[in-house]
């Protein structure tokens, strides 16, 4: 008995044979490969890379079950991709996969709050440091409304990208007001509506609106909040500084030729600086004050220029 055991024993062992022949037939199909691409043979590439499969309904049976754990996936992709983008420089420079994947993201978990707001910020800025489509913007926003239980901060982050990026004051107020409607609203969101439509595009409004974002409990809100408050306190200054400038051109007739022509002549302390610490520039040609190329607050919002270009002779 103990020998017909044995013998089934030896029997039973997997030979070792089969496994290192595969090995080196492996091996050898790697080595070929990599000699055939050597020769110069290119491997396909898809036109998008980032996606290649673009629709969400067909990518959640694809994941088993693991949307969420997709969503994040997609998530840190798209954050990737924006990241890397806004980094590029180059005419060739194209956010075109930047929706399509918060699209799929949205799809796979549509209750993915920071993805729709973040999303939505990076779709909005302007090109380059962003896509510049508000477009997308809202019409992600607008998902999120509808597939989100209708949170009020979407409404409002609407708003924002209608009075910010638009300068549609009316929709803006419009979209506040909406936001006001829905469960837990804030309270500040009405009377911020009615100042929208009395005031317009005021700073002081604006600065209204990312005061509150700074309570944001996310980091690239709060972030961005600092940054634009930073901007607003740069073009309050560019205004006050403005009249010293016309100042010097009515009584001299022409453009200073530098800053501290114009710090000497009309005896300014120093050379009036960004609340960045790096000091303004102005163009003697175009007769404009603005923030350096080097400061992290350029460029200003286009239509500040139109509120301090002085008056040329």
């Amino acid at each position: 008995m103990t020998g017909v055991r044995q013998g089934d024993c030896r029997r039973a062992r997997p030979g070792v044979a089969a496994p290192v022949v595969l090995v080196a037939v492996l091996l050898a199909g790697a080595v070929g490969v990599q000699v055939v691409r050597d020769r110069g043979w290119s491997p396909y590439q898809p036109p998008n890379p980032l996606l290649w499969v673009q629709s969400g309904p067909l990518l959640q049976r694809l994941v088993l079950g693991f949307d969420s754990l997709a969503a994040d996936i997609y998530w840190m992709r798209a954050v990737v991709y924006y990241g890397g983008k806004r980094r590029a420089t180059g005419p060739q420079l194209s956010y075109d996969a930047l929706y399509p994947l918060l699209d799929l993201v949205t799809s796979l978990d549509p209750h993915f709050r920071v993805a729709y707001r973040f999303g939505s910020v990076f779709l909005t800025e302007a090109y380059p440091a962003g896509a510049g489509r508000p477009d997308l913007a809202i019409q992600l926003l607008q998902r999120g409304i509808a597939r989100d239980h209708g949170r009020w901060e979407y409404f409002y982050d609407i708003g924002f990208v209608y009075y910010w990026w638009l300068r549609d004051y009316q929709k803006a107020a419009e979209w506040f007001l909406k936001g006001a409607e829905q469960p837990g609203a804030a309270e500040w969101l009405k009377p911020l509506a009615a100042t929208t439509l009395a005031t317009g595009g005021h700073r002081e409004t604006s600065r209204q609106m990312w005061t509150q974002l700074l309570n944001s409990d996310m980091t690239f809100i709060r972030s961005q909040a600092e940054l634009r408050l930073a901007q607003l306190d740069a073009m309050d200054t560019i205004a006050a500084v403005t009249p010293v400038l016309q100042r010097f051109i009515d009584r001299e007739q022409r453009i200073p030729r530098s800053w501290q022509e114009l710090a000497a002549a009309e005896r300014l302390a120093r050379v009036p600086a960004d609340p960045t610490g790096v000091p303004f520039v102005f163009d003697p040609k175009l007769g404009f004050i603005d923030v350096s190329p080097k400061s992290r607050l350029w460029p200003l919002p286009i239509e500040s220029r139109a509120h301090v270009t002085p008056q040329l002779p």
